[in-house]
């Protein structure tokens, strides 16, 4: 599978944002870019003010977050680092480098974690800010086969849940290589 790379302005390594939470200041930080790395933002949204989650690889164009999600420890999300509502707002070159990250994140979270079922969504109902949910779904998990915004069918799996967790560390590095 071809990796998905940043080709925007500063798109060598030099400008990927570190994924060391420490680096990102003592609540995981929150800004979102290099200092070198300008783009639009509104005012009031949450995904142009902080980084939405644990910060796994960022570009220049987008950025790799895992999402805080009590239940769902593969939950990771590809936002777009300019404040953009919807996907046809990007030009053809910039929609097919974003659905790559996105195939890149899914064949991570397959190949790793072997879920039951990945989840693809952008809905942005809630945040106006264009990010696609790319989440590891499995049978055991208190939500499924329902969405994971509907109501739980049954109690959390904390083993299973733990087991996931220790196996999206070398995931999340081998991510961050093939972000390269």
């Amino acid at each position: 599978m071809a990796a998905a790379h940043d080709t925007g302005k500063g798109s060598h390594r030099s400008d990927v944002a570190p994924a060391d939470p420490a680096a990102l200041g003592p609540s995981g930080g929150t800004s979102i870019r290099s200092p070198e790395i300008e783009v639009p933002r509104a005012p009031a949204c949450p995904l142009c003010a902080e980084l939405g989650g644990t910060l796994i690889w960022q570009g220049s164009k987008l950025r790799v977050i895992r999402a805080n999600e009590p239940g769902f420890p593969a939950f990771y999300r590809v936002v777009w680092n300019a404040h953009v509502v919807e996907f046809s707002d990007l030009s053809a070159a910039d929609r097919v480098h974003c659905m790559d990250a996105v195939v890149q994140v899914e064949h991570a979270l397959r190949t790793h974690l072997q879920p039951t079922k990945i989840n693809i969504a952008a809905l942005g109902n809630m945040v106006p800010h264009l990010h696609w949910h790319v989440i590891a779904r499995f049978e055991w998990d208190s939500h499924f086969p329902a969405p994971v915004w509907a109501g739980a069918q049954r109690e959390r799996a904390m083993e299973q849940e733990a087991k996931v967790q220790e196996r999206r560390v070398a995931m999340e590095s081998q991510l961050r290589a093939s972000f390269g």
